[in-house]
């Protein structure tokens, strides 16, 4: 999957290393003389899978910063004109969607731009270099605008308890097919065998691969959404406009994969199933029919 491997991956692994520490402490036992006991299986998975995306979210700002090398700017002694601008803009429009003023970062890198943080009054923007290079002011703030979007929507939060529901049913299905395979097919009639454990770890990353459709397609539609709300923050739909036209000229630069479902571009050649952007001239023909309602 191309959209959000790393925020699944931190999942997996947090998911894997809960599972070993809770089993060799004895919490969750769900396996039992009589065969699983479904109900602590479901809250055993459900302090697992929500943990790991709630981890991920927690430190997804520091993970932006250094994935990126994305430099804050201090809003307080900006280093030029431009930076200046774009701290003002983002805190006007912040300002005008009624959540914290994020802060405000540049990275080194092909047109793009991301918005991520914990919550809707402790987030992040952040914009490459590629992308102030090769816009113009008006089109930079429709993708501040679309960024600042994403926060007040609250799609992070969103998004994690999301990925957390996703990771309660991979986990849980997982050990569900682990025991099947350890007692029936393998025929092991005593503790839990290695087959098990086997199992488990192959059907949470096939499980966890298959269930990022779920959170690909929610992404896709949350795109849709920021790019309303750029237009209703900036009071005009043109600045959101010109700038995905811009970006359907461009070669939107390669997000950390992290970040990429947080992007304002996304991965053109990857299957639209797992998709974290709707195409560029769908986004642009959903925007202007809004407009028209």
């Amino acid at each position: 999957m191309n959209r959000i491997i790393l925020f699944l991956l931190t999942n997996l692994a947090v998911m894997i290393v809960l599972g070993a520490s809770m089993s060799v402490l004895g919490v969750g036992r769900f396996i039992t003389s009589n065969g699983l006991d479904l109900t602590q299986l479901l809250i055993f998975s459900a302090i697992i899978g929500f943990t790991g995306s709630f981890i991920s979210l927690f430190i997804s700002k520091w993970m932006a910063k250094r994935s990126t090398g994305a430099r804050v700017i201090d809003p307080q002694a900006p280093a030029n004109a431009q930076e200046a601008w774009l701290v003002d803009t983002v805190h006007q429009l912040a300002d005008r969607a009624g959540i914290g003023r994020p802060e405000v970062a540049i990275y080194d890198g092909a047109p793009n731009a991301f918005a991520t943080g914990a919550s809707r009054n402790s987030a992040l923007v952040a914009v490459s270099t590629g992308l102030l290079e090769s816009m113009t002011e008006e089109e930079v703030a429709g993708v501040l605008g679309h960024e600042v979007a994403h926060v007040a929507n609250g799609d992070m939060i969103t998004l994690t308890l999301i990925q957390g529901v996703v990771n309660t049913f991979v986990v849980f299905f997982a050990r569900i097919v682990g025991y099947f395979v350890d007692r029936v097919i393998l025929k092991n009639d005593r503790d839990i065998g290695i087959g098990y454990y086997v199992t488990v770890i192959a059907c949470e990353i096939l499980f966890g691969i298959l269930a990022s459709i779920i959170v690909a397609w929610f992404s896709r539609q949350r795109e849709y959404r920021a790019d309303a709300g750029s237009a209703s923050l900036l009071a005009s739909r043109e600045p959101m406009l010109r700038a995905l036209a811009r970006l359907g000229n461009l070669e939107s630069g390669e997000l950390p994969k992290a970040f990429k479902a947080s992007g304002i571009s996304g991965n053109r050649a990857i299957s639209a199933m797992f998709a974290s952007h709707p195409p560029i001239q769908a986004r642009i023909h959903a925007l202007q029919a809004a407009q028209r309602i």
